[in-house]
């Protein structure tokens, strides 16, 4: 699904799956991080009865992700292009404590 597409999303829960020092350089306010590595330990800090949307740097491991939490059950999606492609489509974000 396209950045833009989630974002149209009234209420998307985003789950950012990219490491802490990723995170910290440019990331979405108001999304679940945890790292792809600790998914499956921390997998219950999802809700299961709503859509999650998938995100990493440009959309590998969040595909990943995806695939892994429909497996588990969940409606999870990948969005297309990662971050990269939340910048490009001119979405809000923040980058090193400043909007983006």
């Amino acid at each position: 699904m396209s950045p833009a597409d989630v974002h149209a999303v009234d209420g998307a829960v985003i789950l950012d799956v990219r490491e802490p020092r990723e995170h910290e350089r440019a990331h979405i306010e108001g999304t679940i991080d945890i790292p792809l590595g600790e998914l499956v330990s921390r997998i219950d800090e999802l809700p299961r009865d709503i859509t999650v949307y998938v995100l990493c740097h440009v959309g590998g491991r969040s595909a990943q992700a995806a695939q892994y939490l429909e497996a588990q059950g969940f409606d999870a999606v990948n969005i297309d292009g990662g971050i990269v492609e939340w910048h490009r489509a001119g979405l809000p974000w923040t980058l090193a404590g400043s909007e983006g």
